[in-house]
């Protein structure tokens, strides 16, 4: 069923699904459970994703010594004081969450849904690191639990991607996501707007793209700019400029716009380390970003969806 989209909030956002879901406020608690990655362990490539440190978007907190019962332990007191709330997912965020022996990902997942308020996973990885007993592991939790499975493309585009150094292509990615769909699961695809050599026409040919594909939702990132990595070195040297807010604001309606009505939208911006952050300082100012998003769909009475077109 298509969900009721409202002037108020013209796009389908994670917080009105788990409010719908739930009865009540979820919260995803962020977990580092210490893998890598096959483009950076040398299976495929080396050095990870052109715009990746080596905390891989995460928290670090397994690099520090931190388990997982201590993490997800110290996430739901900080979140139910923030926020009062009682229910929670678990966010293997940090690297690729499927990219190790089945009996590790089993007690990894499990030591996570022991917790009594612990709802659901939501389980951050590649592509190319799923296999038909990682799916169907998930896909066994989702009987009793809410299962996210968050998958990385960033774009639809193979020549990006070989810039990006991701170590697959989009044909891998389209197969994982029917491949996992077809067992139940509800598949989540990150993109990235503003990526090297991407014009306007090819983020929103990825928007297309992904409206072909049986997914559930979808998250969408800017492009910032991270010490430490070798798009920080692109643009130190002038070679790379990340996109104005302005710019930003207007891909990610105009992306939306495309996006099936049913897509469940996770994430309109990043949440960049301020101490590691090089460009662009606006991203920092994450209420602002949403608040003019949310501006640009009322000023041009448009909402997700409005420019779908669903395929046979």
């Amino acid at each position: 069923m298509m969900p009721a989209l409202s002037p108020a909030l013209p796009y389908y956002s994670l917080r009105d699904y788990l409010q719908n879901r739930f009865g009540e406020r979820v919260q995803k608690v962020t977990l580092d459970a210490g893998l890598t990655c096959p483009n950076r362990d040398g299976r495929v490539g080396w050095g990870g994703c052109l715009y990746c440190n080596a905390r891989g978007s995460g928290t670090g907190a397994a690099a520090l010594g931190q388990s997982l019962a201590q993490q997800l332990a110290a996430g739901i007191a900080r979140l139910s004081a923030r926020y009062q709330a009682r229910k929670f997912i678990a966010y293997f965020q940090s690297f690729s969450n499927t990219y190790a022996p089945l009996s590790r990902l089993r007690e990894m997942y499990a030591q996570a849904l022991a917790h009594p308020q612990v709802v659901g996973l939501s389980i951050g990885t590649r592509p190319d690191c799923l296999s038909p007993a990682s799916i169907d592991l998930l896909a066994s939790y989702s009987r009793t639990h809410l299962v996210w499975l968050e998958l990385g493309l960033q774009s639809a585009h193979d020549r990006t991607l070989r810039l990006l150094n991701r170590g697959h292509d989009v044909a891998c990615f389209a197969a994982a996501v029917r491949q996992a769909a077809a067992q139940g699961l509800q598949v989540l695809a990150h993109v990235i707007l503003g990526l090297p050599g991407e014009d306007r026409a090819d983020m929103l040919a990825t928007a297309r793209f992904l409206a072909t594909l049986p997914l559930a939702g979808v998250k969408i990132h800017l492009l910032y700019i991270i010490k430490g990595t070798r798009l920080a070195d692109l643009f130190v040297r002038g070679d790379y400029q990340p996109l104005s807010q302005e710019d930003y604001v207007d891909l990610v309606v105009a992306f939306l716009e495309l996006l099936p009505p049913h897509f469940v939208i996770h994430r309109l911006t990043g949440d960049p380390h301020s101490e590691e952050l090089l460009a662009p300082a606006w991203c920092l100012d994450k209420g602002l970003v949403l608040q003019q998003i949310k501006k640009t769909f009322l000023d041009r009475q448009t909402y997700q969806g409005r420019l779908w077109q669903p395929t046979m």
